[in-house]
């Protein structure tokens, strides 16, 4: 904690002095807003440079445009310190890329790039950037990145999967092979080995229109489409023109009331000729998100339709899935969704195992104070588990790929609210004070990582934010992922979870899209009467007694994956693994220039 406490007498100095550290500097800007949330500006683009392809990617927050910029335009690691740094003039330098609002920087100040900050003024927040359109490259890592996956990649055959749980990891690509057996791949899912598709609907917050198209097999790539979004305005403009070239997507604008919050849900809706299912997953539908990042998912089981004349009640499972799902898609008001809405009702979702945990706009007063966010999972943990013996020894670990603002100190949010959520377990009056491991990546967990730097991209923690919450750091643990052999396979998957002291047992385990920040699980306001949500977010608890357990036992060798009942396959190492004291949390809007990544360059973000 004394490495954090220096920092931060530094940060109190006259703006503009800079702070060295293992991977170079951290050039500290000032900012007089002090609110948890900030308007996001959208960002801009320099008219005069030459365009690129067609393309209507929407990549999503400012820190993956830097990571596009990066990979288009990447700047080599030089051993001279004079050459460290300095972005190579070329005419790709200035894309145009024209970008909708963050995907996961859930209301932090963007628009400041800290390596402009020593040759002009910083950004007056108040002054709104214009907003210009262009053209943008294929994907967020360039046209040359991706190098094509094996031919046995991809399923031929129903891969073993574990049917227990029915929580998969994605398919990443450069892994030694076993590490792949039992995880999944989009075209995998979509494939005719879990039914013969008929129509389906797409919730995200990215998508590449055109890629997500060519995922579905040739067979089944006519079938109508639904796409779930909360894009307005230009981005708006920009996603249904990449869906010109395809007459069967369709469009549904989620309402987003509140400002700064962001439909931040992935799901999948599929009905098929033999039932229905739903897929509740991490992943953006653009192609980076299912490379070589950690993604996960829950796998609903095939739900078969309900015979005609079935009342009301019919097809519901012990965990109630079918009433919250209901409840969740009917938030949204949407007329486009009412045809699904009758769909899921004539449907069979009895075997369901998970609860729901979702976050949709508003502020909510009285008994709706508990349909969402964290005090809907708070809510679900005292009325489905017990206590513990000996529970103060036993951890809450939080896993995300994105941080908001948590406040000047650990009471405003994180202990004063969200750690008493995630500690709840039964009806006990007892309020323990766990520890409480907090795991995002590290610098080095980034720059020795697959994709290299341009994975911080989708690690969009800013330095706006984290100088004003130095005392957060204290909690953070490395990504380590060697159980799984995705160490170096960056996670853009969220996990919430209670584990036993040693590790070997789980109180239960949630995953979803919701990151560690206020807008997507919800605050407490006027004097905790009322819960304030900006977000869409959605995601699945895992209880015990849904299973007919006291606790889950944790599979410490999940793969290859087999048929046959094992233990809950958390996608990380137990014990998490503490930052050193040479460790500093990603931050994306700072250059690393001191070392090279594993494809030699540096990070430069513009």
């Amino acid at each position: 904690m004394e490495k954090y406490c220096s920092i931060c007498k530094r940060i109190t100095r006259e703006f503009g002095m800079s702070q060295d550290s293992q991977h170079g500097k951290w050039t500290i800007s000032s900012s007089d807003d002090d609110d948890d949330e900030a308007l996001p500006p959208s960002g801009t683009a320099t008219s005069g440079s030459p365009k690129p392809p067609v393309s209507s990617l929407a990549v999503g927050s400012e820190a993956r445009q830097s990571a596009a910029k990066n990979q288009l335009n990447p700047v080599k690691y030089e051993t001279s310190p004079s050459l460290a740094g300095k972005r190579k003039k070329v005419a790709s330098d200035s894309t145009g890329w024209a970008l909708s609002d963050s995907d996961e920087d859930d209301g932090e100040v963007k628009g400041k790039s800290l390596s402009d900050l020593p040759k002009k003024a910083p950004p007056n927040p108040k002054t709104k950037k214009p907003k210009v359109e262009s053209e943008r490259p294929p994907s967020p890592h360039g046209r040359l990145y991706y190098i094509d996956e094996p031919d046995d990649f991809f399923e031929s055959r129903l891969p073993p999967l574990n049917d227990t749980y029915r929580f998969y990891l994605n398919k990443v690509t450069g892994l030694e092979k076993k590490y792949n057996n039992g995880a999944l791949h989009i075209r995998d899912i979509l494939s005719p080995l879990f039914g013969t598709l008929k129509e389906s609907v797409q919730f995200n917050y990215c998508f590449d229109i055109a890629w997500m198209v060519k995922q579905y097999p040739s067979e089944f790539r006519d079938r109508p489409v639904l796409i779930v979004h909360g894009d307005k305005r230009e981005a708006k403009a920009r996603l249904i023109q990449q869906a010109q070239p395809f007459p069967h997507v369709r469009f549904c604008q989620a309402k987003l009331d509140i400002a700064f919050g962001t439909h931040h849900t992935k799901m999948m809706l599929l009905w098929y000729e033999e039932g229905f299912r739903v897929i509740i997953l991490t992943s953006n539908l653009i192609r980076a998100d299912w490379y070589q990042k950690t993604q996960g998912m829950w796998m609903s089981p095939l739900f078969p339709r309900l015979p005609k004349e079935s009342s009301a009640s019919a097809g519901e499972s012990p965990t109630f899935f079918k009433r919250d799902l209901l409840e969740y898609l009917a938030s949204y008001r949407a007329p486009e969704l009412e045809e699904w809405i009758q769909r899921i009702k004539e449907h069979d979702l009895s075997e369901t195992r998970v609860y729901l945990v979702g976050s949709t706009p508003g502020r909510y007063v009285g008994s709706d104070m508990e349909r969402w966010g964290h005090l809907r999972l708070r809510k679900l943990l005292y009325e489905h588990t017990n206590p513990i013996p000996g529970e103060e020894r036993w951890p809450v670990i939080g896993q995300f790929s994105s941080i908001g603002s948590m406040g000047l100190d650990k009471s405003k949010w994180l202990a004063g609210e969200f750690q008493r959520t995630l500690t709840t377990l039964g009806k006990s009056s007892l309020r323990p004070d766990p520890p409480m491991h907090l795991l995002y990546p590290s610098v080095e967990n980034v720059r020795t990582s697959l994709e290299g730097y341009p994975a911080g991209g989708s690690l969009p923690y800013s330095i706006q934010t984290a100088q004003k919450q130095l005392w957060l750091h204290s909690y953070f643990h490395r990504w380590k992922a060697e159980a799984t052999g995705r160490s170096h396979a960056m996670p853009h998957i969220k996990t919430y979870m209670r584990a036993s002291q040693d590790y070997s047992q789980l109180a239960w385990f949630l995953v979803t899209s919701a990151n560690l920040s206020k807008a997507a699980w919800g605050a407490l306001e006027k004097n905790n009467t009322q819960m304030m949500v900006r977000s869409y977010e959605l995601g699945v608890l895992y209880l015990p007694s849904a299973f007919g357990m006291k606790t889950f036992s944790v599979d410490k060798n999940p793969f290859p994956v087999s048929a046959s009942f094992s233990g809950f396959p958390v996608p990380f190492d137990l014990p998490p693994t503490s930052y050193t004291t040479k460790d500093q949390p990603w931050i994306w809007n700072i250059p690393y220039s001191q070392a090279p990544d594993t494809h030699g360059n540096i990070w430069v973000p513009s």
